[in-house]
């Protein structure tokens, strides 16, 4: 006859703490947590914030001297109240800071990190930059979706799918502060996420959108909390198994380097990058090293990139959309990386135009898409257009025949 089960020993307390492993484990854990955004508690400045949410507003400014201003739609616009004094200021603003960010700001002048405020039940996310201007703080927050929206709803151009499908190589997202670059890259990853089993780390700084698993497993690094800088967590990042990485902004010789050598090395490597267009990107590159390495980068480049993907936001005639993209899309095909290897940049925009049947397409093209699906209204692509005489064309259904370029 068998024995009964015996039921399981409750965990005694260790005699160094008073506490149980399984107790000193959850206090790790919160302690973890607790390091992966600033804010604990209620603090004064966020019913601002709040009211940026509510507003359905991106960015939040505070300058002192100056009400609250919230920018919406694109639209900068004051809150209703009195504006901000210096002594005011200081109490709203410096409480968002632990130590280390305090520390940061006062020796560099400002300090960018994540911050978390509840709505209505709901956990928001902003990336925070404090700054210091005329000698006083100021603040511009920006609000992070608190969901990562659908790849297929952000009305991005078909070809764009197709980029989540490589096994390894570069992509970049170029385009201004606030183009909606990190939006797009993390809606891909959102969309390999749904439909590939793979190992996804990223390196950002600050972290904004969080991720969960579901087909892959995702781990995320925060510069300044879980890595020192860019460089060391690069390093790292291709001994941790990664198939796909995303390093966030590409700022720096080291960054690009490693991230170049990391695709070599047959990863797949998203970043971003500030540049206005496709082609104006490997000039950006090439800015960051000295002369003598622009042959050896052009070579890497033509590489090891798949892609580089321009982009902007407008704003939408269509009342259930806020502001709608507009892309320039270069894959790199033989025309494009012969063109990028000779030097001959100022080709670029002919190979785009001609690599329609590939997937390519350039600004005027994708105004024109926008116009025709009613997303934007007519004054808003000529706002933007970089030629506006082809646009008015290809309105009319003219096709502007192309340069041989080869």
């Amino acid at each position: 006859m068998s024995k009964p089960a015996s039921k399981p020993k409750p965990e005694k307390p260790t005699e160094s703490s008073g506490k149980t492993l399984k107790e000193r484990e959850n206090e790790a854990v919160e302690q973890m947590v607790a390091r992966f955004v600033v804010k604990q508690e209620e603090k004064p400045v966020d019913k601002y914030l709040r009211a940026l949410v509510k507003l359905g507003g991106s960015d939040l400014h505070m300058k002192v001297g100056k009400a609250p201003i919230v920018r919406v739609n694109g639209t900068l616009k004051e809150l209703k109240r009195d504006p901000i004094g210096v002594e005011e200021m200081a109490r709203l603003l410096f409480p968002m800071m632990n130590e280390r960010l305090r520390d940061i700001f006062d020796h560099e002048g400002g300090a960018d990190f994540a911050y978390t405020v509840d709505v209505d039940g709901v956990s928001w996310r902003f990336r925070v930059n404090m700054l210091q201007q005329l000698g006083k703080i100021g603040l511009v927050a920006r609000r992070v979706n608190n969901f990562i929206p659908n790849f297929e709803g952000l009305h991005l151009p078909p070809s764009m799918e197709t980029l989540c499908h490589f096994d390894q190589g570069m992509i970049l997202l170029a385009g201004v502060t606030g183009s909606g670059k990190s939006t797009t890259i993390a809606s891909m990853l959102n969309y390999i996420n749904r439909i590939y089993s793979k190992h996804i780390l990223t390196l950002e700084d600050p972290i904004e959108f969080v991720f969960t698993d579901d087909k892959c497993l995702i781990n995320q690094r925060e510069v300044g909390i879980d890595v020192v800088d860019f460089g060391v967590g690069m390093k790292h990042a291709v001994r941790e198994d990664p198939d796909i990485i995303l390093v966030g902004e590409l700022r720096d010789e080291e960054t690009f380097m490693t991230a170049i050598h990391a695709a070599e090395t047959g990863h797949l490597v998203f970043g971003t990058i500030h540049a206005s267009t496709s082609p104006s990107t490997i000039g950006r590159i090439l800015d960051l090293f000295p002369e003598d390495m622009h042959g050896a980068i052009r070579a890497a480049i033509a590489m090891n990139m798949k892609a580089i993907v321009a982009q902007k936001l407008l704003k939408s005639i269509d009342p259930k959309v806020g502001r709608v993209p507009t892309c320039e899309i270069m894959t790199f095909n033989p025309t494009v990386k012969k063109l990028i290897l000779e030097g001959r940049d100022h080709n670029l925009s002919d190979a785009i135009r001609i690599g329609y049947e590939e997937g390519m397409q350039d600004f005027t093209k994708s105004l024109k898409d926008l116009i025709d699906q009613e997303l934007i209204d007519r004054p808003t692509a000529f706002q933007v257009a970089p030629n506006k005489e082809e646009l008015k064309m290809k309105l009319k259904g003219i096709n502007v025949s192309q340069p041989g370029i080869i």
